[in-house]
């Protein structure tokens, strides 16, 4: 649940360009689930573009029209997919940092994580 004085970054603009916020202690709100569905989607489109760009890619001789189309369109995803995970990150929980052990600096991944 996202803290009553956090401000959620929507993950559309205003019609002039700037960003919206939406300022609720509710996740279950109306606005948060249309942000929520909207978020999805926009991912959706993203993964579609690069499956793709991985076809274009594998064509030997791909246009280069098509190829600046696509980048337009990869652009504007990972533009989409930035701001979907800025929002998202804010939400994320706080860590405690008063509940570590000393030298822990917290949670640790194996190696094998990370590909």
């Amino acid at each position: 649940m996202t803290p009553h004085n956090e401000l959620r970054l929507l993950p559309w603009s205003s019609p002039d360009g700037k960003p919206c916020f939406l300022s609720t202690d509710d996740d279950g709100s109306p606005l948060s689930r249309l942000a929520d569905t909207t978020e999805a989607a926009q991912l959706e489109v993203g993964q579609e573009l690069l499956e793709r760009a991985m076809e274009v890619l594998a064509d030997a001789k791909p246009m280069p029209a098509e190829l600046r189309l696509l980048t337009r369109d990869l652009t504007e995803a990972l533009r989409v997919t930035l701001r979907v995970a800025t929002s998202r990150g804010h939400r994320l929980p706080k860590p405690d940092y008063a509940t570590l052990g000393e030298g822990e600096a917290g949670p640790r991944l194996p190696v094998a994580a990370f590909g």
